[in-house]
C-alpha cells in the first residue's frame, strides 16, 4: 500500500479503493490527534473543504464518536468560501454538518471564519483568533498538527489558486483572495502556515484527479502549481489517494 519516497520528502499512501482511503484517512488523524495530546494535551487540525472530506468525516463520527476526547480537540478551516455559514458552499457548513454537530466537541474548541463578514474582515479576524490562541509573538507562525488539504483540477489548494496574489503572501496569516475564474473573494490560510505545519495531509480521490496528481507528485520538486509549493519545513508531507486518483503515477 505504502509507496517509495518520493522528491522533496513526500509520503505516498495508495488504497485500492475510496472505501479504504477514508480509513487511511481516519486512521491518520487518530494517530496524530493521540500523539499531539499526549505531547502537548491537545490536538489543533484545519479542515479542507470540498465533498472528499465529507465521507471522512461521516466514518469519524461512526467509528470515533465515543472514542476520542474530543474536548482536546479544537478546530480550524484552511479556507472558507465568501459566504455566510448557512450558505450551501460554505465549507464550514460542511464540516459542521457531517462532524461537529455529530460529535461532542465544545462549541468553543470550533473556529470558524466568519465569511458573512467583508472579506478582508473574515481574514483579518482569522488572523486575530489564530494569533490569540496560539498565543504568537510578532513575525511568528502557528504549528497546526495536522493540516488536511485537497486538490483541485488546476493545481490549487485551499483557497491558493494558480495567478492568486495570495501565493506571494509572507506576512499574513490568513487573506482574502480573489479568484478571477469565479468572480469572488476566497479566504484561505497562507503558505507560511501551512509550511510550519507539523503535518500536511493531502487527500485525493478520483479519476478525474489523475492527470494532476501526476503532474504534483512526479515533478514535486517544481513550483509550478500551488499544491507543490507546500513543503513542510519541519514537518511531515503526507499524500493520500485512491487507486484511481493515482492511476498515472
Amino acid at each position: 500500500m505504502k509507496q517509495p519516497a518520493l522528491p522533496n520528502n513526500l509520503e505516498l499512501v495508495v488504497a485500492p479503493d475510496a472505501a479504504s482511503l477514508n480509513l487511511a484517512a481516519v486512521e491518520e488523524f487518530c494517530r496524530s490527534a493521540g500523539a499531539a495530546i499526549a505531547a502537548r494535551g491537545r490536538f489543533t487540525v484545519a479542515l479542507s473543504g470540498g465533498n472528499t472530506p465529507r465521507a471522512v468525516h461521516a466514518l469519524l463520527v461512526e467509528q470515533q464518536r465515543d472514542s476520542l476526547p474530543w474536548e482536546k480537540i479544537f478546530v480550524f478551516f484552511g479556507d472558507e468560501r465568501h459566504v455566510p455559514p448557512d450558505h450551501p458552499d460554505s465549507n464550514y457548513r460542511m464540516a459542521k454538518e457531517s462532524l461537529l454537530s455529530q460529535v461532542p466537541i465544545p462549541q468553543q474548541n470550533v473556529f470558524r471564519i466568519q465569511a458573512e463578514l467583508p472579506a478582508d474582515v473574515a481574514a483579518r479576524k482569522y488572523e486575530d483568533s489564530l494569533r490569540e490562541f496560539f498565543q504568537l509573538p510578532p513575525g511568528s507562525w502557528p504549528r497546526f498538527d495536522l493540516i488536511f488539504l485537497g486538490l483541485g483540477d488546476d493545481g490549487h489548494t485551499a483557497s491558493l489558486f494558480p495567478g492568486t496574489a495570495a501565493l506571494n503572501e509572507d506576512a499574513c496569516l490568513a487573506v482574502a483572495n480573489w479568484v478571477e475564474k469565479f468572480k469572488a473573494y476566497r479566504i484561505t490560510l497562507t503558505f507560511p502556515v501551512l509550511n510550519h505545519a507539523a503535518e500536511v495531509l493531502f487527500l485525493v480521490s478520483g479519476k478525474g484527479k489523475a492527470e494532476i496528481m501526476r503532474e504534483i507528485v512526479r515533478k514535486a520538486g517544481n513550483a509550478v502549481y500551488p499544491a507543490q509549493m507546500v513543503r513542510p519545513e519541519h514537518g511531515r508531507l503526507l499524500w493520500m489517494a485512491d487507486r484511481q486518483a493515482a492511476g498515472l503515477l
